[in-house]
C-alpha cells in the first residue's frame, strides 16, 4: 500500500524518536486551532474526527468535509482521521470523503470477533490506500482497552497485529478515556514490551489524562501516536467561560470562539513540542 498523509506523520515522528500528535475535532474552530498550532510549533499533525462528532453534527460530512478542507489549506503536513468508528458503514464513508487513515475500534467485542471485524475492515481500506488503526486490550470490555485496570497483552498484540495487518494499534497501559486531571500513571515497562512485540507504531488514548513529563517518556519507551481531546475541550471552555464571565453582555459568538480557538492553538504548540522534546529535558 503506498504511503498515505498518515504514515507521513506517523512514521515519520518513529523515525525522529519524537511522538505524533493526534487532536480530536467536535467543530470548525478545533480544526481552525488545531492547524494554526502546528504551524507555530513547525510540526505535522493529525485532525481526528470520531464516531460521536459525526452524530452530534447529524453526518461525517459537514465536519469532515470542512476539516479535510482546512488541512489542505495547511504550512505543515496535515492528516484527517476517523477516530473511534464502531460502525463499518461509517469507516466506507470516511474512505469515500477521502479520509487519510481510520481507527476501527471492535475493541468491546470478545478476541475471536474483534479481530475478523478488523481483518475485514483493513481489507477494505487498504484496497482503498487507506492506513487503519485499532485497538486492544480487555477481551470483551465494557470500555473496551481503557476501562480501568486494564493492560494489553504483548503476546495477544503480536497476534492480534499479524492477523489483522493493521497499520497501528491501540493500547492499554494506564490511561483512560475523558480523564480532566492529568495524573495518569503508566506503565512504562509495558510500553517497552508492546513496542517490541509488534513492528506497528502504538497508539495511547486518553492522553488528556498524563502530565507532560509523562508523555514524552511514553514516547521515548515506545508510543508513537497520542491521542489528545479534553484537555483541548477544556482550555476552550475555559477560554469560553472566562470572556463571559468579563463581558457578560456578548451576543455574538465570534467574540468567545475566537479567544477559545486561541486557547487551543496554543495547547496544541505546547503538547507537539513536548513530544517532540527529550524526556530528560523536560523533567530537568
Amino acid at each position: 500500500m503506498p504511503l498515505t498523509a498518515t504514515d507521513t506523520v506517523v512514521l515519520g515522528a518513529r523515525d525522529r524518536n519524537a511522538g505524533a500528535g493526534a487532536f480530536n475535532v467536535v467543530q470548525i474552530e478545533h480544526a481552525q486551532a488545531i492547524v494554526a498550532g502546528a504551524e507555530a510549533a513547525g510540526l505535522p499533525v493529525i485532525l481526528q474526527i470520531s464516531e460521536n462528532t459525526a452524530r452530534y453534527h447529524g453526518s461525517l460530512e459537514p465536519i469532515g468535509l470542512a476539516t479535510l478542507a482546512i488541512a489542505r489549506r495547511a504550512a505543515v503536513p496535515v492528516s484527517v482521521h476517523l477516530d473511534h468508528a464502531e460502525s463499518p458503514d461509517l469507516v466506507r464513508e470516511a474512505v469515500g470523503l477521502g479520509f487519510c487513515s481510520v481507527m476501527f475500534d471492535a475493541s468491546k467485542l470478545p478476541y475471536d470477533e474483534n479481530l475478523a471485524a478488523t481483518r475485514e475492515t483493513t481489507d477494505f481500506c487498504h484496497r482503498h490506500d487507506v492506513w487503519v488503526e485499532a485497538e486492544l486490550g480487555e477481551v470483551g470490555g465494557k470500555d473496551g482497552a481503557h476501562a480501568p485496570g486494564v493492560r494489553t497483552d504483548p503476546d495477544e498484540a503480536r497476534a492480534f497485529v499479524a492477523a489483522t495487518a493493521v497499520d497501528a494499534l491501540a493500547v492499554a497501559v494506564g490511561s483512560s478515556h475523558a480523564m480532566v486531571t492529568r495524573d495518569a500513571v503508566l506503565d512504562f515497562e509495558l510500553i517497552a514490551r508492546l513496542r517490541e512485540a509488534v513492528d506497528v507504531p502504538l497508539v495511547l488514548h486518553g492522553s488528556s489524562g498524563v502530565g507532560d513529563v509523562d508523555l514524552a517518556w511514553a514516547v521515548s519507551a515506545g508510543m508513537t501516536k497520542v491521542n489528545v481531546s479534553t484537555h483541548l475541550n477544556k482550555a476552550f471552555t475555559r477560554a469560553i467561560r472566562t470572556h463571559l464571565e468579563e463581558q457578560p453582555g456578548t451576543v455574538d459568538p465570534r467574540r468567545y470562539l475566537g479567544p477559545a480557538r486561541d486557547a487551543v492553538a496554543h495547547e496544541v504548540t505546547h503538547l507537539l513540542r513536548v513530544l517532540a522534546a527529550d524526556a530528560e529535558l523536560i523533567r530537568t
